[in-house]
């Protein structure tokens, strides 16, 4: 029996039409976490980049790597586009994830 993967494409913001970060993972909600949490160095932490606008699943790391790829090479303007189709208030998507850990 073949396991089944899942694999995602996602969109972090610093705010509302702030700053853009589009990342790929195995596991959303742990990767979520490092991002607000600022564990890894580099440009989220920097620019404080951790609001989880938009995702997308894949059973392909092939096929996501492949959408992160594109997505990243999009204007600014069309991935705005995509995060507010389905999230028009821009809310922080995990909110309830991390209760008992993080205080907003």
């Amino acid at each position: 029996m073949k396991t089944i993967h899942q694999y995602y494409v996602y969109i972090l913001a610093s705010k509302i039409r702030g700053t853009l970060y589009i990342g790929v993972t195995n596991d959303l909600q742990r990767r979520v976490y490092e991002h607000k949490m600022g564990i890894k160095k580099g440009f989220t932490q920097k620019y404080n980049v951790s609001k989880l606008m938009y995702f997308e699943t894949f059973q392909s790391i092939e096929e996501a790597i492949t959408r992160e790829s594109n997505m990243k090479k999009w204007k600014r303007d069309w991935k705005i586009k995509l995060i507010e189709k389905d999230n028009i208030k821009w809310l922080d998507l995990p909110k309830d994830w991390y209760d008992n850990i993080l205080k907003d």
